[in-house]
């Protein structure tokens, strides 16, 4: 995970490089163990004498499959294929299962940098990165950061080094 070497400009280097926070995997766990409990318990219903049995546990397992597959096996790529990387230079925002994305947001034009966390976030240390830069997209939500607070404290230093052309602290 993160920016290749190759990807660098000389003298950056990768600060943070990160997923999603994983309370975004809780649902698909929960679909997960809901469609097999429920496959599981039509499947063993399903009588021995009945005519169509075989079609009717054929059925059962398909629609299992198929739910699996858009309720845990997708959200789950979405996931994996949802990284963030903070380097001395830039944010970047890398998404997409088949076709991919990436957004970089110079340090240097960064404006202003913020996070909001609810009760629970504040529990499991996540929380929603605001990042306002001078561009046309103006206040940009990043939501489920993990460890919040140590990634917005480092991106407002990196920033303000940025201002302040310093790099790396020297």
């Amino acid at each position: 995970m993160g920016l290749p070497d190759h990807y660098l400009t000389d003298g950056e280097r990768v600060v943070h490089s990160f997923h999603p926070h994983w309370k975004r995997l809780v649902g698909p766990f929960l679909a997960l163990v809901l469609v097999v409990a429920a496959s599981s318990a039509a499947i063993y219903f399903i009588p021995n004498d009945y005519e169509y049995s075989g079609i009717a546990r054929i059925a059962v397992a398909v629609v299992s499959v198929v739910a699996l597959v858009l309720l845990t096996f997708v959200p789950y790529l979405r996931w994996k294929t949802t990284g963030y990387t903070l380097t001395t230079h830039r944010f970047t925002i890398s998404t997409g299962v088949l076709s991919k994305s990436q957004d970089d947001i110079p340090l240097a034009k960064v404006n202003s940098v913020s996070s909001d966390q609810t009760l629970m976030e504040r529990v499991l240390g996540s929380g929603t990165l605001k990042v306002e830069s001078a561009s046309e997209r103006g206040v940009i939500d990043y939501r489920d950061i993990p460890k919040i607070q140590t990634i917005r404290a480092d991106l407002f230093r990196l920033v303000e080094d940025a201002s302040d052309g310093v790099v790396d602290g020297h």
